[in-house]
């Protein structure tokens, strides 16, 4: 297997909006991310994966792109984005681009044509149907974000389609102008030196509407492998897409290298573990480790060398790790740590979300008034409407909802958090003057700094970018595996829970690798591992 500079970094994301604002608006922006690059410099990241920061109405925080090729004026200019990419190369960072191509803003200029007429040049870039026979939506699709993914057009009366937003109509991808635009449009943004693309939601471009079919559609990897072609295929840059559906045999039809289409994608498996079966992600139930440990030992061992893994807890859909599997109060700390150890240890490219790296905690919300995400907002009122109590809705916002990604990031413990001189777009954890970067650099035993260690054992150690994995055996709260790689051998050890638990092996140990406390480890025959006790160990050959 060919190996590449992505296999072998840590990405991190930023969702620019709430990063750090450079001129007291309220809203990050990307001078305010050059400002912070020594910062993510000094963590020793080696891309940056930036959430969209092209022109937009903002229906959809920015995932509804009104221009491709033009930056949301709050943002600031392209001047400075093309300055962000030159600033972070000097630092051997790379920028990548997130592709939203599955749908635009239906004030892109595609759309403003579109609408016009049925015969406008156009109007073949969206998906459109007539209404069904008794007048009303076309079929039963349902949009992400609540209701049908129907919207009417009233003067040309066909309907047009929209997973997301009405806002975000859907392009035809089986229209091969659509697909001729969008590639010499990524073209463009290649020849500017980025680093890659995440592609969101990119299993629905080949979709089938009139069969009620969105994810996974018959051509959608023709369309891929014809991008991989036609863009980067013959440069050597990092492809990630945002794949909710996938199956580890799906996943390798994406990144299998023969295949010439993604270097990897997003799988979300793990991810929907704390939802009872069949229900939508807000119908929530505990988490049980021992099926954590089933679907990540699935992902690890499966793919082989037929595909690649993307490794990550948080990004700006989901909630805080450390609210949400760890324990966000009386081991913040540790859990924060135990996580970052059992994650960054296993194979694939490992994601760190802004502010993960301090252990940023989730913001409970006591009415909706205080949410600003669509998502929260539409189900808030669909929910009440079927019945449930607004209590038991605000639950599942506070536990799942995604401001909680969103709120700004915590630079000092002065007002906003050394975010902005303005008003926050929106508000911040109130636990800001406990948790932020001045604090966590200024404690050499902080989240921080494992985090730090964690990227720079991946550059030095060959063991933890290609090594096998192996999960032991052991009570079920307790979470051990081995990597193994050229005659090395490391154990991985951590306590996923806020008991004791205890833990044997005869393996001999040779040196700490890395832990989350100051535990003297001499031997790991019988022991009783502590809440949230997290340990590498090079184990001693015999």
């Amino acid at each position: 297997m060919q190996k590449h500079w992505w296999q072998e970094v840590v990405v991190y994301q930023i969702y620019p909006r709430s990063f750090k604002d450079s001129n007291g608006d309220g809203i990050g922006d990307i001078l305010g991310i050059i400002e912070k690059l020594d910062y993510l410099e000094k963590l020793g990241i080696g891309a940056i994966w930036l959430s969209p920061v092209y022109a937009s109405p903002n229906d959809d925080n920015g995932y509804d792109i009104s221009d491709y090729e033009a930056i949301m004026e709050e943002f600031g200019t392209m001047a400075d984005v093309e300055r962000l990419i030159a600033e972070a190369d000097k630092r051997h960072i790379k920028i990548v681009m997130d592709l939203v191509v599955n749908h635009t803003s239906d004030e892109h200029a595609w759309f403003v044509e579109a609408k016009k007429s049925k015969d406008n040049d156009y109007r073949d870039y969206y998906v459109w149907a007539d209404p069904a026979e008794d007048g009303g939506v076309p079929n039963d699709l349902r949009s992400t974000f609540s209701g049908s993914a129907w919207a009417y057009d009233e003067e040309s009366q066909q309907y047009y389609l929209h997973l997301f937003s009405k806002k975000q109509p859907d392009l035809n991808w089986q229209n091969e102008k659509v697909r001729q635009e969008v590639y010499d449009m990524m073209n463009r943004w290649i020849d500017k030196g980025i680093g890659g693309f995440r592609m969101d939601v990119i299993d629905l471009i080949g979709k089938v509407p009139e069969e009620s079919i969105t994810g996974n559609g018959p051509r959608l990897h023709e369309f891929i492998h014809e991008m991989n072609r036609a863009t980067f295929g013959d440069k050597n840059l990092l492809t990630v897409g945002e794949t909710w559906g996938a199956t580890p045999e799906i996943a390798k039809e994406y990144s299998d290298p023969k295949r010439e289409e993604l270097g990897m994608v997003f799988q979300f498996e793990h991810s929907g573990l704390d939802q009872i079966d069949g229900k939508d992600k807000w119908d929530l139930r505990p988490l049980q480790v021992k099926e954590l440990k089933e679907v990540f030992s699935k992902w690890q061992n499966e793919l082989g060398t037929e595909g690649w893994n993307s490794l990550f807890w948080n990004n700006h859909d989901l909630p805080r790790i450390v609210s949400r599997w760890g324990n966000d109060t009386t081991y913040r700390i540790q859990s924060a740590k135990a996580l970052a150890i059992l994650l960054h240890m296993m194979k694939g490219t490992p994601y760190i979300y802004q502010g993960e790296e301090i252990g940023m905690v989730n913001t409970p919300i006591t009415d909706i008034s205080q949410a600003s995400d669509i998502e929260t907002v539409n189900m808030y009122n669909e929910r009440l409407e079927e019945g449930y109590s607004k209590e038991e809705v605000l639950a599942s916002i506070n536990t799942k909802g995604r401001d909680n990604a969103r709120r700004p990031m915590q630079w000092d413990d002065t007002e906003n958090a050394g975010f902005t001189t303005g008003t926050p777009w929106l508000a911040l954890n109130d636990r800001y003057h406990e948790i932020n970067v001045k604090n966590a650099l200024s404690d050499h035993d902080s989240i921080f700094y494992t985090y730090q260690k964690l990227v720079q054992l991946r550059k030095n150690h060959p063991l933890m970018v290609w090594g096998d994995y192996n999960l032991l055996e052991t009570v079920d709260e307790v979470f051990s595996y081995t990597r193994s790689y050229e005659g090395e051998t490391w154990l991985v050890v951590v306590n996923f829970s806020d008991d004791p638990h205890p833990f044997s092996s005869n393996l001999p140990i040779e040196e700490i690798i890395i832990q989350n406390s100051e535990t003297s480890l001499k031997t790991i025959k019988e022991m009783v591992l502590a809440p949230w006790q997290a340990f590498v160990v090079r184990i001693a050959n015999k």
